[in-house]
């Protein structure tokens, strides 16, 4: 990716990772058959789309990360408030919500360093 010298790698590895738990935490809320399911199978699978594409930086513009980032702090956004209304009834969603929200600050924390680079 152009510019690729300029960003901090412990960010990008701490957003891989957060991708990562999230779409673990999702996978295993899907499984709870509960309203949220669909909601966090989609999260998932971003999550595993946005992971994937930071690992293989070949092909990315800086425009491109910024959708795809955008994409996902989307998707965990929908997959946490979703799971946030059964968080009081199943320990699973709630910890599935919280994965949503590190990995939406994760990717804000991307997001800024792409911004403050260019």
């Amino acid at each position: 990716m152009p510019d690729m010298q300029m960003m901090d790698m412990s960010v990008m590895q701490a957003c891989m990772d957060a991708c990562a738990a999230c779409e673990q935490a999702c996978t295993v809320c899907s499984t709870q058959m509960m309203d949220c399911s669909p909601a966090c199978m989609n999260c998932a699978d971003m999550c595993n789309t946005m992971m994937r594409s930071m690992m293989r930086m070949q092909g990315m513009t800086p425009a491109s990360m910024m959708a795809m980032l955008d994409a996902c702090i989307a998707m965990c956004q929908t997959c946490m408030d979703e799971c946030m209304e059964h968080a009081d009834m199943s320990e699973v969603c709630r910890m599935c919500a919280q994965a949503c929200q590190a990995c939406m600050d994760a990717c804000m924390a991307m997001k800024n360093m792409m911004m403050a680079g260019a």
